[in-house]
């Protein structure tokens, strides 16, 4: 049966805002001793926000790790000292220009389990009012509507490619607000 590792030590070595950078020392279950370092964080949203004609809407921005452009749904880190539904409508009003009073928690993940212990909260947003996306300023995105066929076939053709936003499909497929399963 597999066990829990015990941590002897920990060393923060880095932090900002939204994550800490971590070294600890740990015991294996034989006895020897290993490094792991990871990121902690307080946690993260990403919103599905789905229009009142069964559509979605979804963001493009640069990511510059990857030198290229991604369409995903919109999200964030957790903020300290905020909650998930909270932080969940000021990223969607940030990055859509949306706002939804019906915003429904349909699931959490992990992004990277062997990297991070975030928990990422996946709310479905329905109800959606436009008024002004207002990003802050490291961020500039393009905002579409897409029906859940052209998703798919993003999704098939490598044209969306984040593996959060893959996740959160994915979570929304199998949810029960999925009204076509």
């Amino acid at each position: 049966m597999a066990k829990k590792y015990d941590t002897i030590s920990q060393k923060k070595v880095f932090s900002n805002p939204y994550w800490e950078y971590l070294l600890e020392s740990y015991m294996f279950p034989d006895g020897s001793i290993g490094d792991y370092h990871y990121v902690r964080t307080n946690g993260s949203v990403m919103i599905i926000p789905q229009t009142s004609d069964n559509k979605f809407v979804l963001t493009k921005q640069f990511r510059y790790l990857n030198k290229k452009f991604s369409w995903e749904f919109p999200g964030g880190g957790i903020k300290k000292d905020t909650d998930s539904l909270k932080n969940a409508r000021q990223e969607l009003q940030e990055e859509t220009g949306y706002f939804s009073d019906n915003l429904i928690k349909i699931g959490i993940f992990n992004p990277f389990n062997g990297v991070t212990d975030e928990i990422c909260n996946v709310y479905l947003a329905k109800n959606l009012i436009l008024s002004e996306a207002m990003p802050d300023n490291s961020e500039e995105f393009e905002i579409a509507v897409f029906s859940k066929q052209e998703i798919e076939l993003m999704i098939r053709t490598n044209e969306i490619w984040d593996g959060m936003t893959l996740a959160v499909w994915s979570i929304f497929q199998f949810s029960e607000f999925n009204l076509e399963k």
